[in-house]
C-alpha cells in the first residue's frame, strides 16, 4: 500500500494548494501526534484545514481529528511566528519532494520535506532556520539542519529548472545506468529487481522529474518494451528514438495534470478476500468508496497497467486533494476502528472469563453434591462388603502387623483374586485411619441382585472368587466408585458423613450464587470503567467536518410555529442582524436589560404582512430576557417587540450611535414577563427525499391559509398587555401634539410623522446604566424645543472616557455645544494686545554692558563660543523638546482630523444605508445573497424527531426557550444555577452516550420512535463539547434531566435504562 508522496504527487498537491490557500491567513496550528500537524486557515466565509504528516503526506482534509491537549514546543514557536500571517505563495522546490509555503510576501517560509524521515522547517526571508521539527546531523550527502543555520536550496533536485529532454540527455542517462550496473557487478553486489525493471529504475534515478510508475505508463502507451536492457537501447538508434518518444509522452502527462487549478485523482483498490466471489459494484466518482474495497495506491493520472488489470477497481475523483484525503483518512479510520474494536473485544473476553470462572466454581459445588450422594448410596448398597474390608484391615492392625506389611499382604491377595482385597484400592492411608474401597453404585448393585438366579448361586460365586481373568477384574474395578472409609466408625456412620458433606455443599452453593451475582456486577462495572478510560485515551473514529448553516453563527432556534428566530451574541452580531437580515415583515424583539441581545423573527418573504403568532413572540422575548443579566440575577422581566420599519440607525443631530445601538420610533408592544427556562436539544438534518415524509412545520409554507384567527388573537393579546400604556398615551396626548407642533416649526430637527412617541435609542447594554453616562449641558438650548430622550451606549461612553480628547473633539462636541463660547467672542479675545512688562531695576544697565562687550561678535562666533563652554546644549535640548512637542501636537491634530473624517464618512454611509433600506421596506424589495436565498428553505430539513425510513445526514445542537423544543426527541432543561456551561454540556453528552450503551435502549431497525436509533447515537457521539458550548448563550446554569435517552422530559425513555431519572445538577 502506498504510504508517501512521489515527486509527481508533490507537484500536483502544491499546485492545488496554491489555488486553495493563497490569500488565506493562519488561524491556528495544532499537533495531532509527534509527526502530524494540523494548520487551520481562514478568511471571511472560507475555512480550510491542512494536514501535514512529516515525510509522508500533506493535503486539505474534510474530517475532524482530535488535537493534543497541550501544544508542543515546536507548535508553540510556529504559532508565535505564523499565526495571523497571510499565505502568499505555495510551490514545489524544483522537482524535489519539498513544498515551500511563503507567508507575508516571503518574510517567513515553511518547508515540508517528504523524503527519508521528513522534516518541517521554518525560516526567515534570508533562509535562516528559526525552528524545525527534527534536528538532522551532518552525513553523507546531507547537510546539517538545526536552528541558526542556513537552509540550502541550491543542491535540491532541478532547483535551477528542469533540463530539456534531448537525445543526448537520454543517452547520458543510459550510460550512467550501465556504468552503475557494471560497478555493482564488479563489487559482487546482488541487486534484487524484477525482470525488465533495470531500464525503468535506471531512468527514474537519472531523469528524476519522471517517477517510475509514470515511465511504465508512458512506455505502455507508446508500445515500448520496458524489458530491453539499457545496453541494448544504447546500441540501437531506433530503440533510442522510441524511448525518447515515451519520455516525451510522460512529460505530456505531467503537463496535463497541472494544466488546471484542480487535478483529477484515481484510487486503485482491491476487493477484500472474503468478497471476491461477489460481483463488483459500479462505482462513480461522486460516490463514497465501498466498504468491501482495500485501498492500495493512488495517482494523479490513470496508469495504463492498472487500467487493464481486472484485479483492481479504479475510483476516480475530480479533485486530487479530496482523493488523497479520502485515501489516507479511510486507512486511518480503519486503524482507529480496529483499535477500538480490539479494546472492546478484550474487555468482553475479560468479562466472559470472569463469568466462566464463577460458573465453574458453582458447577464444582454441584458435582461435589452429586458425588457425595453417590458415595453414601454406594456404602449403603454394599454395607456387607465394606464391613468385611474394615474387619479384615482392623484385624491385621490389632495383630500388630506393620502397615507396610499390611499393604503388601493386600496386594498379594488381590493378585490371587481375593474378593475382599479386590475392593480395597491402594495405597492404604492407615496414618489417617482410612482406607479406599471400590464400590458399585446403588443402581448397579440392584441390577446385579436381580440378575442372580438364587442366593446359593451368589454365595457360590462369592466363595469361588478366585475364578475369572485379570482383564475382567480390572474392567470391573475401573467402573466402580472410589470411596474413602473411616475405620473407626461403622459403614452407616461413613454414609452419614457423606450426607452431611452434601448438605454443606448445598448451602455453600447458595451462598456462592448470591455472592457471584454481586461479584459479577462489580467486575462488570470495573471492566466497563477500564474500557471507557481506554476509549477516552484512544482517538475517536474520523467524522466529516459539518458545514454550518448560515444562521448557526447567531443564537438561533425554530419556534413552535416554524419561524426562524435569530439573536446576536455581541454588539457586532446585533449590527449584522440589523443591516443584513432585518427585512420587511420581520419583527425586532428586545428587552430593557443589561446584555440583552437584539432578536429578530424572520417572517415569510411571500407574505410579509402576515402577523407573527403570539407564541413565537413570547419565545423570542424569552430568549432576549434569558440571554441578559436577568439570568444571573434570577429576576425575570418582560421584553417588547416592534416592526422592522420602526428600527433605524439614523441618530438625531449631534448624537452618534455605536455598534449594536439602534433608534426605535413609535409604540413598543410589551410582552408578559418571561420565565427563565432554556432547553438544550438536538435537531437532525434529513435528506431532500425524506422531507416529503414530514408535515410542513413552517407557517409561511402555507400561503393559501389566511391567518385571520391568529391576527385577531394577536390583536387581543396586544390590547390586553398594553392597556396601561394606552391609558398613559391618552393622558399625555395633548403634550405630544404640542411637542409635534413645536418640532414642525424647526426645519433643522429631523422628525417622523405618523408616530406617537418620541425617538428612543436601543442599546446592547442596560438602559439604567446608560442613564448614568448621559451628558446634559448646563445651559438650556436657546433655539428650538428640547431634544428627544437619548440613551447612550455604555460601551461607547467607556470609549469616550478612555480617550477624552478624541471624544470631546469628535463625538461629544455636539452634546456640549451650549458650553462653548461664540466664535466672535473667541476671535475678539485673542486679538487684544498684550501689555509689555517693564524690566526690573539694574537690568537695563546690565543689558547695555553686555551689548557693548559683544557688539563685534557675529552669530558664528557666538555659536562657536557657546559650543566651547557648553552653553548651547541646553538651548539645543529646549529646541529639540519644542520641536518634538510641535510634532506631537501635529500628530494629535492629524489624528483628530482623521477620526473626524472617519466619523463623518460613517455617518454618510449610515445615512445612505438608511435611505436605501427605507426605500426597500416601502417597496418590499429583498436583497439576499445566493447562499442566504438557498438557505431559507432548508429549515424544513431540520427535524426534532426523525420518522422511520428517514435518511439522517447531520445533527445540530440548538439552545432555545424550552417551550420551543416540544417536538425534539433529545432535550434537557436549563435553569439559572452555579454550574459552568462547559461542564454541564459534557455531562449532557455523556448522559446520552451512557444511555445508548444500556440494553434495550437502541432500536437496531430504526423503527421505534421512542428509542434511540443507531444513526442518532453515531451523530451525537461525534459531537464535541467545544462546539456545543458556543451554542449556549448563558454562563452558569443548572441541568435538569428526566431520562437521558430519547424521548421528552417526562421520561419516555426512562424505562430504557436511564440512569439519571429525576436527577438535578
Amino acid at each position: 500500500m502506498k504510504q508517501r508522496f512521489s515527486s509527481l504527487d508533490v507537484k500536483v498537491i502544491a499546485h492545488e494548494l496554491s489555488a486553495s490557500l493563497v490569500s488565506l491567513r493562519v488561524a491556528n496550528i495544532y499537533d495531532l501526534s509527534s509527526k502530524i500537524l494540523l494548520f487551520k486557515f481562514a478568511k471571511p466565509e472560507v475555512k480550510k484545514q491542512l494536514l501535514i504528516d512529516s515525510g509522508f503526506r500533506c493535503h486539505l482534509t474534510d474530517f475532524a481529528r482530535t488535537t493534543a491537549a497541550a501544544p508542543s514546543v515546536f507548535v508553540q514557536k510556529l504559532r508565535k511566528t505564523l499565526k495571523t500571517r497571510r499565505v502568499t505563495a505555495v510551490k514545489q522546490i524544483g522537482t524535489d519532494r519539498i513544498i515551500e509555503f511563503q507567508f507575508s510576501d516571503g518574510q517567513y517560509r515553511l518547508y515540508l520535506e517528504f523524503f527519508a524521515s521528513g522534516n518541517v522547517i521554518l525560516t526567515d526571508k534570508e533562509l535562516k532556520i528559526l525552528t524545525l521539527l527534527r534536528h538532522v546531523p551532518e552525513g553523507e550527502g546531507q547537510e546539517p539542519q538545526r536552528p541558526d543555520l542556513t537552509y540550502s536550496l541550491e543542491n535540491r533536485q532541478n532547483y535551477g529548472g528542469v533540463p530539456a529532454l534531448t537525445k543526448e540527455r537520454v543517452r547520458d542517462a543510459l550510460e550512467t545506468t550501465v556504468q552503475k550496473a557494471a560497478a555493482s557487478a564488479a563489487a559482487g553486489k546482488k541487486i534484487k529487481r524484477k525482470p525488465g525493471d533495470e531500464l525503468r529504475k535506471g531512468l527514474a534515478t537519472t531523469i528524476a522529474e519522471l517517477p517510475p510508475i509514470l515511465l511504465d505508463h508512458a512506455m505502455r502507451v507508446t508500445g515500448f518494451d520496458s524489458g530491453w536492457p539499457p545496453a541494448s537501447v544504447l546500441g540501437s538508434e531506433k530503440l533510442l528514438d522510441h524511448l525518447l518518444q515515451s519520455l516525451e509522452e510522460a512529460r505530456k502527462v505531467v503537463k496535463e495534470v497541472t494544466s488546471s487549478d484542480s487535478c483529477k485523482g484515481y484510487i486503485l483498490a482491491k476487493r477484500k478476500p472474503d468478497t471476491e466471489s461477489e460481483p463488483p459494484d459500479d462505482i462513480e466518482g461522486d460516490q463514497p468508496p465501498k466498504a468491501n474495497l482495500l485501498y492500495e495506491d493512488f495517482h494523479p493520472f490513470l496508469p495504463r497497467q492498472f487500467e487493464e488489470d481486472p484485479g483492481y477497481t479504479v475510483l476516480p475523483f475530480d479533485n486530487f486533494n479530496e482523493m488523497v484525503d479520502k485515501f489516507f483518512s479511510s486507512v486511518e479510520g480503519k486503524k482507529l476502528e480496529s483499535r477500538l474494536t480490539e479494546k472492546e473485544a478484550a474487555a468482553k473476553r475479560k468479562l466472559d472469563a470472569t463469568k466462566a470462572e464463577h460458573a465453574k466454581r458453582i458447577e464444582g459445588l454441584q458435582v461435589a453434591q452429586e458425588l457425595n450422594i453417590r458415595k453414601a448410596n454406594a456404602i449403603e448398597a454394599n454395607v456387607e462388603r465394606v464391613q468385611e474390608a474394615m474387619d479384615a484391615v482392623n484385624g491385621l492392625i490389632q495383630q500388630g502387623m506393620d502397615w507396610d506389611d499390611i499393604g503388601k499382604l493386600v496386594d498379594r491377595e488381590r493378585q490371587r483374586n481375593n474378593p475382599v482385597a479386590a475392593i480395597i484400592k491402594p495405597p492404604l492411608k492407615l496414618h489417617e485411619n482410612t482406607i479406599t474401597v471400590l464400590l458399585g453404585d446403588a443402581e448397579e448393585v440392584e441390577e446385579d441382585d436381580d440378575d442372580d438366579a438364587s442366593d446359593t448361586d451368589s454365595v457360590a460365586s462369592y466363595d469361588s472368587g478366585y475364578a475369572g481373568t485379570e482383564a475382567s477384574t480390572r474392567k470391573v474395578r475401573e467402573a466402580r466408585l472410589a470411596v474413602d472409609i473411616n475405620l473407626g466408625i461403622s459403614p452407616y456412620a461413613n454414609a452419614r458423613e457423606y450426607y452431611v458433606e452434601r448438605r454443606m455443599a448445598v448451602v455453600k452453593e447458595q451462598k456462592t450464587m448470591l455472592q457471584s451475582e454481586t461479584a459479577l456486577k462489580n467486575a462488570e462495572q470495573k471492566i466497563t470503567a477500564e474500557l471507557k478510560k481506554g476509549l477516552k485515551q484512544e482517538k475517536p473514529v474520523l467524522q466529516p467536518i459539518r458545514k454550518q448553516l448560515w444562521f448557526e453563527k447567531f443564537a438561533w432556534f425554530i419556534s413552535s410555529d416554524g419561524y426562524l428566530v435569530l439573536g446576536g451574541k455581541d454588539a457586532h452580531q446585533n449590527e449584522v442582524l440589523y443591516r443584513r437580515y432585518l427585512k420587511k415583515g420581520d419583527v425586532y424583539v428586545h428587552a430593557d436589560l443589561h446584555g440583552a441581545p437584539s432578536v429578530i423573527i424572520k417572517n415569510s418573504p411571500s407574505t410579509p404582512d402576515a402577523p407573527i403568532p403570539p407564541s413565537t413572540l413570547s419565545q423570542a422575548g424569552s430568549l432576549a430576557v434569558c440571554a441578559s443579566s436577568a439570568w444571573d440575577s434570577k429576576a425575570g422581566m418582560g421584553a417588547w417587540w416592534v416592526n422592522a420599519n420602526q428600527v433605524s440607525k439614523s441618530a438625531p443631530t449631534g448624537e452618534f450611535l455605536g455598534t449594536g445601538s439602534f433608534m426605535v420610533r413609535g409604540k413598543k408592544n410589551f410582552l408578559p414577563p418571561a420565565q427563565l427556562l432554556l432547553g438544550l436539544g438536538l435537531m437532525f438534518k434529513i435528506s431532500e427525499e425524506s422531507k416529503a415524509r414530514h408535515v410542513k412545520h413552517r407557517l409561511y409554507d402555507l400561503p393559501d391559509v389566511v391567518p385571520s384567527k391568529q391576527a385577531s388573537t394577536a390583536a387581543a393579546s396586544e390590547a390586553k398587555v398594553n392597556a396601561e400604556h394606552d391609558e398613559t398615551d391618552s393622558e399625555n396626548s395633548d403634550i405630544d401634539v404640542q411637542e409635534d407642533a413645536e418640532r414642525k416649526e424647526n426645519p433643522l430637527q429631523p422628525m417622523d410623522e405618523g408616530y406617537d412617541e418620541p425617538l428612543e435609542t436601543i442599546e446592547e447594554n442596560s438602559v439604567v446604566e446608560g442613564v448614568d453616562n448621559l451628558a446634559i449641558s448646563e445651559e438650556p438650548s436657546l433655539a428650538g424645543p428640547s431634544k428627544p430622550t437619548t440613551i447612550l451606549d455604555t460601551e461607547f461612553a467607556d470609549e469616550e472616557e478612555e480617550d477624552p480628547e478624541v471624544a470631546t473633539e469628535a463625538d461629544a462636541a455636539p452634546l456640549t455645544k451650549a458650553k462653548s463660547p461664540a466664535p466672535g467672542s473667541s476671535g475678539k479675545s485673542t486679538s487684544q494686545p498684550q501689555k509689555i512688562q517693564q524690566p526690573k531695576r539694574g537690568q537695563r544697565g546690565k543689558a547695555k554692558k553686555i551689548a557693548t562687550k559683544y557688539k563685534d561678535q557675529d552669530e558664528e562666533d557666538r555659536a562657536a563660543i557657546e559650543a566651547l563652554i557648553g552653553a548651547a546644549a541646553g538651548k539645543q535640548k529646549a529646541e529639540a523638546e519644542a520641536k518634538a512637542k510641535a510634532e506631537r501636537e501635529a500628530q494629535r491634530v492629524a489624528a483628530l482630523e482623521r477620526r473626524r473624517a472617519q466619523h463623518q464618512k460613517q455617518q454618510r454611509e449610515t445615512a445612505e444605508h438608511e435611505e436605501v433600506r427605507k426605500m426597500m421596506l416601502e417597496e418590499g424589495i429583498e436583497t439576499l445573497d445566493a447562499e442566504e436565498a438557498a438557505s431559507l428553505t432548508p429549515l424544513d430539513s431540520l427535524v426534532g424527531s426523525p420518522l422511520p425510513g428517514d435518511e439522517i445526514l447531520e445533527a445540530a445542537m440548538v439552545c432555545a426557550p424550552y417551550s420551543a423544543l416540544g417536538r425534539l426527541k433529545y432535550k434537557v432543561k436549563l435553569q439559572p444555577g452555579t454550574q459552568k456551561k462547559g461542564k454541564a454540556v459534557k455531562e449532557v453528552l455523556e448522559a446520552w452516550k451512557t444511555a445508548s450503551t444500556k440494553k434495550g435502549v437502541v432500536d437496531e431497525r430504526s423503527e421505534d420512535k421512542e428509542k434511540m436509533w443507531p444513526r442518532e447515537v453515531e451523530l451525537f457521539k461525534a459531537l464535541k463539547p467545544e462546539e456545543v458550548i458556543n451554542v449556549v448563550p448563558v454562563g452558569k446554569l443548572r441541568v435538569m434531566m428526566a431520562g437521558s435517552g430519547g424521548g421528552d422530559s417526562k421520561g419516555k425513555s426512562g424505562s430504557k435504562g436511564s440512569a439519571n431519572r429525576g436527577k438535578k445538577k
